[in-house]
């Protein structure tokens, strides 16, 4: 059952398609969606890993797979001057992240490739030298973007400190671009790669648009401004999630949330096929999921809202396509929904974990889980995996029962989100990756 489920919507979805059952090409797998078809259920630091491999550097990218390699980004820094701390200090005084915000001197951004079987480092590919770069949030990394691996090749994303294409057997860099805004917070938003584009959001405090880059070239193939947002503090403005392409009545659509709007594009053009207003929400994180009949997205940060909407309207369908929403402190501002045989699984960032119907909206069951969470949970074979960031893994049955089924620590933080393969799992923590293979 959950395997036709799963064929189902990756049929639905036109993400990135795997070559082989192996494979995990982009943030939140094939699917775009965090579904695997299995993934193991019992590990601790003396059991059930496979191989832990140190990585340099901190970057909160989740791991990609394809063709039995691993690919992940990281950024190594130096440390900032007291001159430097005290500009920043000084920029965000009397802001709401005055307190938040980290900066260094200088950054290389990297792509690392790992075996998938031994977990060896096969190569680290400089991708970037930025001096004084903008400071982040101290949540956020230098390398929060995932890369995405396609026909060989590797995409990396770096927000507005630039992109690149590395040939994955040389490790060669093909092409490199940057696109140009300021994220206030650093970069969030992941790449997706679309026939022979690579999408991104460039939701900046600055500018809004969405951009598409030649895959052969980097050079940009379309870019479309976002609709006008009524807030004019920049901080109210910008966003970080990831699109989701999908397939709705032979048409295809990149939906990529952003402050204010909902919206999905053309992807071969940029152009938009349909918008709604969902108030004041902004900094979105959270991906997209689809089940085939709704889109469901997170409003982000203000009123944080989880609505289901109709993909099939054009224009502006606020007033007629929105299916359902719930509101209240229990959505998620980081984390992304899983979707499971007509339910929608969520974990917020304050370990609040609740399920939803999606066909009505009702809300089936809430419980508190331990920790806190910025990385999206992971579906597999009837069972949701929720990842906290004091690197406790939560497995709990899909159903309409809070059911839990086991806990399994690892030394570490996790903030990126789990990829599978081979009915392993990849786990990043802030300082190693795993491969889990279980007792």
């Amino acid at each position: 059952m959950h395997d036709l489920v799963f064929a189902a919507l990756c049929l639905a979805v036109t993400a990135t398609t795997p070559s082989s059952s192996g494979d995990w090409p982009q943030f939140r797998g094939p699917s775009g969606q965090g579904m695997a078809e299995s993934a193991p259920m019992a590990w601790s630091e003396e059991s059930g890993v496979r191989w832990k491999t140190a990585l340099p550097g901190r970057g909160w990218s989740s791991p990609v797979v394809a063709d039995r390699q691993i690919w992940v980004t990281t950024a190594t820094e130096q440390e900032p001057t007291a001159e430097q701390v005290a500009k920043v200090r000084d920029k965000f005084h009397g802001t709401p992240n005055a307190n938040s915000m980290n900066t260094v001197a200088s950054i290389d951004l990297w792509a690392i490739q790992l075996d998938a079987a031994t977990g060896d480092i096969v190569r680290e590919v400089k991708l970037f030298h930025i001096d004084d770069p903008d400071p982040i949030h101290g949540l956020n990394s230098y390398a929060s973007p995932s890369p995405v691996l396609a026909d060989g090749r590797c995409y990396c994303h770096f927000g507005s400190f630039g992109t690149a294409c590395v040939d994955c057997t040389s490790g060669e860099v093909v092409w490199r671009n940057a696109l140009s805004l300021e994220h206030m917070v650093g970069p969030g938003s992941s790449p997706v790669v679309h026939d022979d584009l690579l999408i991104i959001p460039c939701d900046g405090c600055d500018r809004q648009f969405v951009a598409a880059l030649h895959l052969a070239t980097g050079k940009t193939a379309w870019k479309t401004p976002r609709p006008p947002i009524r807030k004019e503090d920049g901080d109210l403005r910008k966003a970080f999630c990831t699109p989701l392409v999908i397939e709705v009545d032979g048409v295809e659509q990149a939906v990529i949330p952003g402050a204010q709007w909902f919206i999905a594009y053309d992807p071969h053009t940029g152009k938009e096929l349909w918008r709604v207003d969902h108030g004041s929400g902004f900094s979105n994180v959270p991906r997209p999921v689809f089940d085939g009949q709704n889109v469901f997205l997170c409003t982000g940060f203000g009123p944080t809202e989880l609505w289901a909407v109709d993909p099939r309207g054009r224009g502006d369908v606020s007033a007629t396509h929105v299916a359902w929403k719930a509101t209240g402190k229990r959505i998620p501002t980081q984390p992304s929904p899983a979707l499971v045989d007509g339910r929608l699984y969520l974990v917020n960032d304050t370990g609040v974990a609740s399920c939803y119907d999606a066909t009505s909206g009702e809300l089936v069951w809430i419980k508190r889980v331990s920790g806190n969470f910025s990385a999206s949970p992971l579906a597999a074979d009837g069972r949701v995996y929720f990842c906290n960031r004091e690197g406790i893994t939560t497995i709990v049955e899909a159903g309409d029962k809070y059911v839990e089924l086991a806990k399994n620590r690892l030394d570490g933080s996790i903030m990126a989100s789990p990829a599978a393969t081979d009915g392993d799992l990849l786990l990043r923590t802030d300082t190693h990756l795993y491969r889990i293979n279980g007792e």
